[in-house]
């Protein structure tokens, strides 16, 4: 007897054959092997007139769905039909939430298999998950299948609805989405309330106090801060109204200037000091929960500076390998065995006494929580340690994390003691705040947000001299300090998962993709650490709030997340929702139809500001600013790197004061004599030599770097920067040259060995791009690689062979958005559902061929506006639930319900099959 097993991905098959008896094959389907139409091509024939075609969800028929299968899954599913030809039982062992489900049911559709079928499902890839799973074998769950596919639905209505409504009054290429415009909008709303921001100042003292007690514990300096004057509350920056800039109003507070503080600072400074008071409170910390997968991506952003999509691809690759448990969950929830293995880890590593007394079990709180499985935590019934697993880089990184964070689960609470000393000198108040940490208890293994858990003990300790009340420390420093409000902080990607977890806006399972579909689509670009939303996205909200503003509702859409909850608990039908939804009077296609002809496209690309005389106008080519002038209107580019929430009135002026009147003059070139100028272009601003002309249509320009403005640039550096690149010297080891050079990213040095590749590195900080000598940049070279830079010639993840075409190399390279196939001068993406180690020279080909050929028709092709239409009007875009597993596998979409015994799944007569088949 022969079982066909069919999982997601190469690397999961892989590793589960280790662990299934003989007689048992496993094979990929890549991902999903359906999907609604991404394109209108994919489209078939005998629907393509049809007015639902091109939404592929007849709203007309029940919303029935169009399911096809993508050209690049054709040979797949052709395979997996070859392989069950030879099976004598089929198991489904896809990942066991509903999105895997789905998978199990579309390959049930597709393949009709005629041999017995049994669903396997498992949250760890261990032998001993994989023995008892393939004893417990069920029929797939029809409800999970519902569930997923409604929300598949939901989300194709909304974005395909409200998408192309933006391409008409915005710009084209934009999309919406059931959780990705709630998002955008919280980082708009948030950007908005840093422009409303108003700056407050206040200043206060800080005394350093040196006790001088008789035994070593009484004597040693320690700092006090300024609390109270005549028994008033000193204002501080939670005093601050940020709309004003002022005190809050009704708060009774001393608000003290740069003169009362020095005024204040001299009178007490040589008066008598006493301690009036002195409080001891302990405190008991417990440890945090093992991770789910939004605290996961939050505490991998915080500790590893991980994006979430880089932390969930990293996490797949551990599953499938076998070292973690199922990464997708929402559950807290340890396994007697978990809680068991992570007890011994404690006492094998810290010893009894860090061991918690009773095993500690959270529960979740979460409603719509998937509990079939538990936290993410290491893989077995014993944890390996990081060190034992071999796994490098960020594998290591993160499988360390998540053992840590596991771990600590199970050790005593840290025990500290705060301590609060009051001081009183004449009418002044101050205090003076120490922690102790009695015991470290899980400290000892993970601090959360800090990469060293004995470094950050040593942090947390504050350690004051031993005081007593009565005690009269000598003041032998005073200072007086200025301090300023700081405006809201912006979202990082940690702080976003958090805001939208505890909203209840969409699954944390979907967090990765939402972000990083806000990226893409120009809505928000990453500063350092922080999302900052674009104009675009200013002007996307407003048109969204304005018309449709349930649909950037956080409560309406949490309501909305928990229906879909109740559909796939049976509690709610799914059809009388998505009636009610989309059609009907108040229905969102209603709406749309309604709404359109009131929405202006000039009012809809202008944005207005508080303050600003300009206005501000999405085009073709981003965001520009645009003023009534005497000849008509004077427009001018907004840089990319100037954010909304930091136009002001004077760089408004200086925009179009270089538009209508040219730019700034630094000086002469002293060896050309042509002129120098400073502007400022869509990358922020740069100096150019000489002036644009028919001779010399593309003059010398140089960005300014960092710390330097339009405003000091002097003629010396501009004349250095636009030497740039310089030579510095040669190697004396390779004898190739080293020039210093100013790229997008900063200033930067680099190796040029000719055909085998140029070697990067960034300047320190301190080091001067203008003044960097040979030597300096030779000490750089020599240390290890730490930058986002990457060698022209860097080593490949795998050979695939030579192009049958030109017997030209074809690699995998890994870059920084994930690895990609390279041939030549062509860079392609791994297809959807590939991965380094499954994909074959033919498949790579295929990919280098289509871009190549859509590299060339982009380059020859001029489509009209309703060409374009054409073609992407089933392309906008929204991710929200669809491209949760994109990294590993192929993108997994949902199915319609049908029963899945074995009766049932040999049954194509309902309607919904017969789609199906006229669209294969």
């Amino acid at each position: 007897m022969s079982t066909l097993v069919i999982v997601e991905s190469p690397t999961k098959a892989r590793t589960i054959r280790n662990y299934l008896p003989a007689g048992y094959r496993v094979e990929a389907s890549m991902g999903h092997v359906r999907d609604l139409p991404q394109s209108a091509s994919e489209i078939p024939a005998s629907v393509k007139g049809e007015k639902w075609a091109q939404l592929g969800v007849n709203v007309d028929e029940n919303f029935e769905p169009l399911y096809v299968v993508p050209q690049d899954k054709k040979k797949i599913v052709k395979e997996l039909k070859d392989a069950l030809k030879q099976a004598d039982e089929l198991v489904l062992a896809t990942d066991e939430d509903r999105e895997g489900e789905s998978i199990s049911w579309h390959l049930l559709q597709l393949l009709q298999p005629k041999v017995p079928i049994k669903r396997m499902v498992f949250h760890e890839i261990t032998q001993e998950a994989i023995q008892e799973a393939i004893q417990n074998c069920r029929e797939v769950d029809e409800r999970l299948v519902r569930a997923q596919e409604t929300r598949r639905i939901l989300d194709r209505l909304v974005g395909y609805t409200l998408s192309p409504l933006l391409w008409k009054k915005i710009a084209f290429g934009l999309s919406a989405g059931r959780v990705q415009s709630v998002a955008v909008r919280l980082l708009v709303a948030r950007e908005r309330q840093r422009r409303a921001f108003r700056k407050g100042t206040y200043w206060d003292l800080k005394a350093t106090l040196e006790a001088r007690g008789i035994t070593t514990e009484a004597r040693g300096s320690f700092e006090a801060r300024l609390i109270s004057l005549n028994g008033v509350k000193v204002a501080s920056g939670s005093d601050f109204d940020e709309a004003t800039g002022q005190v809050t109003a009704g708060r009774n507070v001393v608000l003290l200037s740069e003169a009362d503080a020095r005024a204040l600072q001299d009178r007490i400074r040589d008066r008598p000091w006493t301690v009036t008071n002195l409080e001891e409170r302990p405190v008991v910390r417990k440890p945090s929960p093992p991770f789910t997968t939004s605290t996961l991506q939050q505490e991998a952003n915080r500790k590893l500076g991980l994006s979430a999509r880089d932390t969930m691809r990293v996490a797949q690759s551990l599953y499938e390998q076998g070292y973690i448990t199922y990464m997708r969950t929402d559950s807290v929830n340890l396994s007697k065995q978990a809680i068991a293995a992570a007890r011994a880890c404690v006492e094998e590593k810290y010893g009894t006494e860090y061991l918690s007394p009773q095993p500690r079990q959270y529960s979740t709180k979460s409603k719509g929580a998937q509990e079939a499985h538990e936290a993410i935590r290491p893989a077995g019934n014993t944890f390996r340690t990081p060190q034992q697993t071999g796994l490098k880089d960020r594998e290591f990184r993160l499988y360390d994390l998540i053992w840590k964070r596991t771990v600590a689960t199970q050790m005593a609470e840290a025990r500290q003691t705060n301590i609060t000393v009051q001081i009183q000198v004449e009418d002044a108040g101050f205090r003076a705040s120490g922690k102790r940490i009695d015991f470290p208890g899980f400290f000892r293994a993970y601090v959360e947000g800090s990469d060293d858990p004995d470094a950050a003990i040593e942090d947390q300790e504050v350690i004051l001299p031993t005081l007593r009340v009565g005690d009269t420390p000598a003041c032998t420093d005073l200072e007086a300090i200025g301090h300023e409000t700081q405006p809201p902080a912006r979202y990082t990607e940690a702080s976003l998962v958090k805001m939208l977890e505890s909203e209840g806006i969409g699954r944390p399972s979907t967090y990765a993709s939402i972000i990083g579909t806000i990226i893409d689509r120009g809505y928000a670009q990453m500063v350092g650490n922080a999302l900052v939303p674009t104009f675009t996205a200013f002007a996307v909200t407003s048109l969204l709030e304005q018309h449709f503003p349930d649909l950037v509702d956080t409560s309406f859409t949490a309501r909305m997340e928990e229906t879909l909850d109740d559909i796939s608990t049976g509690e709610v039908d799914y059809l009388p929702y998505l009636k009610q939804f989309y059609l009907g009077d108040s229905g969102l296609e209603t709406q749309v139809k309604d709404r359109e002809s009131q929405i202006d496209p000039n009012e809809a690309r202008t944005i207005e500001l508080e303050n600003l005389d300009a206005k501000i106008r999405i085009g073709r080519y981003g965001a520009f600013l645009e003023v009534e002038g005497d000849e008509g209107p004077v427009k001018a580019s907004i840089p990319k790197d100037l954010t909304p929430s930091d136009l002001d009135p004077d760089q408004v002026e200086t925009l179009l004061r270089q538009k209508t009147e040219g730019p700034d003059k630094v000086g002469f070139h002293p060896e050309t004599g042509e002129p120098i100028y400073v502007l400022i272009g869509a990358y922020g601003p740069y100096v150019q030599l000489g002036d644009v002309t028919d001779d010399n249509p593309k003059p010398k320009r140089a960005s300014l770097p960092k710390g330097v403005t339009p405003d000091n640039v002097t003629l010396e550096q501009a004349v250095g920067l636009l030497s740039l690149p310089r030579l510095l010297g040669m190697h004396p080891e390779t004898g190739a040259k080293i020039q210093a050079g100013l790229g997008r990213f900063g200033p930067y040095i680099v190796h040029d060995q000719g055909k085998d590749g140029k070697e990067y590195r960034s300047l320190k900080a301190g080091d001067d791009v203008l003044t960097v000598d040979l030597e300096r940049a030779l000490a750089i070279l020599a240390e290890p690689k730490t930058g986002r830079g990457r060698r022209a010639a860097a080593k490949p993840l795998r050979e695939l062979g030579a192009h049958p075409g030109d017997k030209e190399p074809v690699n995998i390279y890994d870059g920084p958005y994930g690895p990609y196939i390279k041939h030549g001068k062509v860079n392609a993406s791994l297809p959807e559902g590939q991965t380094v180690e499954g994909i074959t020279l033919e498949t790579a080909v295929e990919a280098i061929a289509a871009k190549a050929g859509s590299k060339k028709s982009g380059k020859s092709t001029k489509s009209t506006k309703s060409t374009k239409s054409s073609k992407k009007a089933a392309e906008p875009g929204e991710a929200d639930e669809s491209t949760t597993k994109e990294k590993k596998a192929a993108k997994k979409t949902t199915t319609k319900r049908s029963a899945t015994s074995k009766t049932a799944a040999k049954k194509t007569t309902s309607k919904r099959t017969t789609t199906t088949k006229a669209a294969s």
